[in-house]
């Protein structure tokens, strides 16, 4: 059996986590000499053209780094038991993006409780999609939250938070990465404390609250008569999924074509480069060649 690396705390916890967002708290924890003891991850899943099963982002991290995993189906009665029979001496848990609800029955096995790392200045954005709303809302400012979680979406007292400018060229995937990173510093901080009891958690002010909504792959259709800026705003915000596309007229047929970049002049939406249906990426010059034609 291989040999676990050393943890430099003197507590143990636990991280709940799937996509790759939460593998960039989890590599600011190990930068700070935290490495949980237990990673919590879903089961594998069948992806690709062969639907073979594939590891979550954060299991794969795991594995990495010789970390005890579970991969349990349901939060039930079994895994609780299977928690607190294994990992006694768990102090505290972590959750970042993973995806299940955690019942009463999870919530309340570390003295310490569960601790989310959310991606935006709560009570501002709760809900699924906090980093592409910031950017769809124009919004200048956004930042990390630390809480404690409890039983309602994002509505956990708060112990620590960090406001971040948002950059106007910004695009999801760079902001998703500050933010998490950011995230993960302000953990490593806040976690050591935590535990010891050294810092409070002071209740959110729930009559300020929004909500981002769930982001459906129909929000992709860019109507390109639409203010040139919101349009922008669409394409960074979307970048990856679901992605932003128009419908253009070619050979009296009707295509899809995706919005891969643009940018504003003279305050017109400026298409940079597209993906047609079944093509590869171009530049949009060299489409609009092909005789196609916005709809």
């Amino acid at each position: 059996m291989m040999k676990k690396q050393k943890k430099k705390s003197d507590f143990q916890f636990a991280f709940f986590g799937t996509s790759h967002i939460a593998v960039f708290v989890l590599d600011e924890l190990k930068t700070a000499g935290l490495l949980p003891s237990l990673i919590v991850t879903p089961p594998d899943k069948k992806r690709g053209r062969g639907l073979a099963l594939q590891p979550s982002p954060v299991k794969e991290w795991a594995l990495a780094h010789v970390i005890d995993i579970l991969q349990p189906e349901k939060l039930d009665s079994g895994f609780v038991e299977l928690l607190t029979t294994n990992y006694k001496l768990l102090t505290v848990c972590i959750v970042v993006d993973y995806g299940k609800i955690l019942p009463r029955t999870v919530l309340g096995i570390p003295r310490r409780g569960f601790l989310n790392v959310h991606p935006s200045l709560l009570p501002r954005l709760r809900g699924p999609s906090p980093i592409r709303s910031a950017i769809l809302n124009d919004e200048k400012t956004t930042g990390v939250s630390i809480i404690r979680l409890d039983e309602e979406m994002d509505h956990g007292p708060i112990i620590a938070q960090k406001r971040i400018a948002i950059d106007e060229q910004m695009r999801v995937a760079g902001l998703e990465e500050t933010l998490m990173r950011e995230g993960g510093r302000l953990l490593a901080q806040a976690l050591p404390q935590w535990v010891k009891g050294e810092i409070d958690a002071h209740e959110q002010n729930h009559d300020i609250a929004t909500y981002s909504e769930k982001i459906k792959k129909e929000d992709g259709l860019l109507n390109l008569a639409d203010d040139a800026r919101l349009n922008l705003r669409k394409i960074r915000a979307y970048e990856g999924w679901p992605g932003t596309y128009a419908f253009f007229e070619r050979s009296g047929k009707k295509i899809r074509v995706g919005i891969v970049d643009a940018h504003v002049q003279d305050g017109a939406l400026v298409i940079d480069r597209v993906k047609p249906e079944g093509k590869k990426e171009m530049g949009y010059a060299e489409f609009l060649r092909s005789g196609a034609k916005p709809i």
